[in-house]
């Protein structure tokens, strides 16, 4: 397949297009599954970065919100990190414990795309390669990235999984220190890494995990996958989003940074204890699942799904 750009079609209904040098939109069957802004054109203030949304079921329901009025740099789904030694690569206020709470201040990084190594589409499938460089609101480059986007259709589940991958080489020269509002003393609040955040309807969405369901009650509870299920204004219909940790990631399985009642967001909480110090010259390596399904998955169906 060409990654000029324009529309690919793929033999069975998968298509990709790129669109202004700033977006990658991917269909199935003429219906958009997700769009993923590669140029992001916010302000500073708000580390703009890479993100996906709209995402979508295969049957069509919106399952991301971007820029909501409470958080603006909540966008769908994006890599994104909170506490990165003195930067910010996560957008708005900064908690430290020296401050003894948040604070704004002029550190806010941004993930600038570099270019695509890798971009097809086979007959159910999609795999994309990305190079990023991560700078700080300085200039001073602190992170490069080779990222990989993989999208396979499963149309006899009625949904779609992403598979993402991030190589996060520290190029700055000094070490780095990883963590979160939680390491920083903030109980409770471990996010930093892969975030979602839902559209609204899902506020009072259900979570399960392997050996419970629940809702806010299983922030911070440790397990191989877990899913959210959030419903739609109209006519009430449900989607399930399933989260998968791999097994070769720090800390599997991983902690969880989930919220439900006031707004639906899941955060896999690898930097939830402690810091991790990525050395000068070392890489990061995280590998993450995530199946979008129509429907009200229960905890059979999402085990059956983690595990496929």
């Amino acid at each position: 397949m060409s990654n000029a750009p324009g529309t690919v079609t793929a033999p069975a209904g998968l298509d990709f297009a790129l669109q202004q040098d700033s977006s990658l939109r991917v269909t199935w069957r003429g219906r958009e599954l997700f769009r993923y802004v590669y140029r992001p054109r916010e302000s500073q203030v708000e580390s703009p970065r890479p993100y996906l949304h709209p995402i979508r079921t295969i049957g069509g329901r919106l399952v991301t919100i971007y820029r909501p009025h409470d958080h603006v740099w909540h966008k769908g789904l994006s890599l994104a990190l909170s506490n990165a030694g003195p930067d910010n690569f996560w957008g708005g206020p900064t908690y430290l414990r020296a401050l003894g709470g948040y604070a704004q201040l002029p550190n806010n990084g941004s993930q600038r795309h570099e270019r695509f190594e890798v971009l097809n589409a086979g007959d159910s499938s999609l795999r994309c390669v990305q190079r990023l460089r991560w700078l700080a609101q300085d200039g001073r480059e602190v992170f490069t990235e080779r990222r990989g986007l993989s999208v396979t259709v499963l149309p006899h589940r009625s949904a779609w999984r992403l598979d993402f991958a991030t190589d996060l080489r520290n190029t700055g020269g000094e070490a780095v220190e990883i963590g979160s509002p939680q390491t920083e003393g903030r109980e409770g609040a471990a996010y930093s890494g892969l975030f979602w955040r839902g559209p609204r309807s899902f506020s009072g969405g259900v979570v399960r995990v392997p050996d419970a369901t629940g809702a806010d009650d299983l922030n911070n509870a440790r397990a191989p996958w877990l899913a959210f299920v959030g419903r739609h204004d109209g006519d009430g219909s449900a989607s399930t989003v399933l989260f998968v940790d791999d097994g070769a990631n720090p800390t599997h399985p991983t902690s969880w940074f989930v919220r439900s009642e006031a707004y639906a967001v899941v955060c896999p909480a690898v930097f939830s204890q402690q810091v991790y110090t990525l050395s000068s010259g070392d890489e990061l390596q995280l590998r993450y699942g995530v199946v979008i399904a129509d429907g009200d998955l229960d905890t059979a169906a999402c085990a059956e799904l983690a595990a496929s």
